[in-house]
């Protein structure tokens, strides 16, 4: 066991991706003696871990940045529309040593408990380094997308060949000449079949005119749910006559961006049967346009409620006509285990494989969790106040929890993770502030209130209902991408503009939703 070192701080974060480190920054620019721990050997958070070919942010490269750096927002190179996995991680690696937080973050350093001292009013955390933080802050930025999903299928262990999930990319991996199986179509599968998607590369006169925008952007940015800087309309598709629908769609169709194509026209694709079904109609046809093979096309095309992003022009549906390309209709044939040599499915047919990919998504929100234990006021453990699925005050806050934020939470806005990280830091700064400004003997303890936890919650549930994707049989927005689960409300609906206005009538008020 290594020899136990103690520091007492103000504030420790958790975490040194998008969240981790503007929090960092925000600490360390407010004057405040502030850590970050985090397991990777360097700045990055999940953009360190998800490594895989292709990897990128389905977020267009002038919004998938802090809004808080105007000269690197203006400066910082991006040379095509969507930024990659290494571009994301230099970018904020730069951002840390521009910045000078690297001295402040200590790597390959993971938190293994964290525990409340009442008479203190402090956080005891205690790290697989064996060092040991005592911190009167502590906020969690582990991400809410970063705990690898391995389905439960029979026989996973008795596959001779090599396993792989997406979220653990191991470096040097040469799949040429091999036969590669990959489960899993979500974003992740796509971008990993495709490889190296169409580069659309960004003119000089173009990141000439988004830098002289940047205010008129991020002004829409946070008037908006999504985050994305895309107009989200306010039309019903029955309010256009039913002959232009279609020649909408495929102009949002040849943009190629997922975000526009299910907000800019057609306000109602998520919440509206008939526009959902119309919409998965028109996607049909397409992949029946450009997958020659019709039992290709029919094992793609969407069945029931459409709830993913669409893939628009990306080359997804292109890669099955090649001769190299297969895909498994698992709603006929589903796996029935994992052999040695591969994959045998209901019909008795084994796959044979070098190499399984698992692109199966994420243990979301809780299960960054999962790997530490948090003990909260009277020795009450996370695990147990989640026992029922997870839940908070805005997605920031748990009652029982004192002085413990989160960045990126359960029922936190859904919207643009580089958004939503940004808001929820500064909504933290002014809560701490705030206690401190009312603190007559120094020791600051923060709580949210059990009802407030408990009506944010039915908010959620309630707001979630308004959306046919509140029915969808599986989905990590619900949990119940992971077996076993009780599904839950994991994000405020309405998203970014709707929180900021909640969250400032609470900021306005004195946050009388806390003690």
């Amino acid at each position: 066991m290594p020899s136990r070192t103690e520091q007492v701080i103000d504030a420790l974060v958790v975490g040194a991706g998008f969240g981790g480190i503007y929090q960092t920054y925000a600490l360390k620019r407010d004057g405040y003696n502030v850590r970050c721990v985090e397991r990777a050997p360097t700045a990055g958070g999940v953009w360190y871990w998800n490594r895989y070919p292709g990897a990128m942010s389905d977020t267009e490269s002038f919004l998938y940045r802090y809004s808080w750096d105007k000269e690197a927002l203006q400066t910082y190179p991006w040379p095509n529309r969507y930024v990659t996995q290494p571009e994301i991680l230099k970018y904020l690696n730069f951002i840390v040593d521009k910045h000078d937080l690297r001295k402040l973050m200590r790597f390959n350093t993971a938190m293994e408990n964290a525990t409340w001292d009442a008479d203190l009013c402090v956080w005891k955390v205690i790290c697989d380094t064996g060092d040991v933080f005592i911190a009167k802050y502590l906020i969690t930025a582990m991400g809410g997308l970063s705990q690898a999903h391995f389905p439960n299928i029979q026989g996973i262990n008795s596959f001779k060949g090599r396993l792989i999930h997406t979220q653990d990319w191991p470096d040097g991996i040469d799949l040429n000449g091999l036969n590669v199986g990959v489960i899993g179509s979500g974003s992740t599968g796509v971008q990993l079949m495709t490889a190296i998607a169409p580069e659309r590369p960004v003119s000089e006169e173009e990141r000439k005119k988004i830098n002289e925008n940047y205010d008129n952007i991020y002004k829409q940015v946070w008037n908006s749910g999504a985050g994305f800087g895309v107009n989200e309309s306010d039309r019903p598709m029955s309010s256009y006559p039913r002959e232009e629908r279609k020649k909408i769609f495929e102009g949002l169709w040849e943009q190629g961006n997922a975000f526009r194509f299910n907000l800019s026209k057609f306000n109602d694709i998520s919440t509206n049967i008939e526009t959902n079904r119309e919409t998965c109609k028109f996607i049909n046809e397409k992949i029946d346009q450009i997958v020659k093979d019709p039992r290709k096309a029919n094992a793609l095309k969407p069945t029931g409620l459409y709830n993913r992003r669409p893939l628009c022009d990306s080359g997804y549906y292109q890669i099955f006509n090649r001769d190299n390309v297969d895909i498994i209709n698992l709603r006929e044939t589903p796996i029935e285990t994992i052999v040695p040599d591969g994959i045998r499915t209901s019909d008795g047919k084994v796959h044979e494989l070098d190499v399984l990919i698992f692109a199966t998504g994420f243990d979301a929100m809780e299960g960054a969790f999962t790997r530490t234990t948090i003990q909260g006021r009277d020795g009450k453990l996370m695990t147990d106040h989640w026992k029922n699925g997870p839940t908070s005050f805005l997605g920031v806050s748990m009652a029982g929890f004192p002085n413990l934020f989160m960045i990126f939470g359960p029922q936190g806005p859904m919207s643009n993770g580089a958004t939503v990280v940004e808001v929820e830091a500064n909504f933290i700064m002014k809560l701490i502030k705030h206690a401190e400004s009312r603190s007559v003997s120094g020791e600051v303890v923060i709580e949210a209130r059990p009802e407030s936890e408990e009506k944010w919650r039915e908010i959620c549930d309630k707001e979630a209902r308004s959306s046919i994707l509140h029915n969808a049989p599986s989905s990590w927005i619900f949990g119940t991408n992971v077996p076993g689960r009780k599904p839950v409300v994991t994000f405020y609906f309405p998203g970014l503009k709707g929180w900021l206005e909640i969250t400032k009538e609470e900021t306005d008020l004195g946050f009388p939703s806390y003690t």
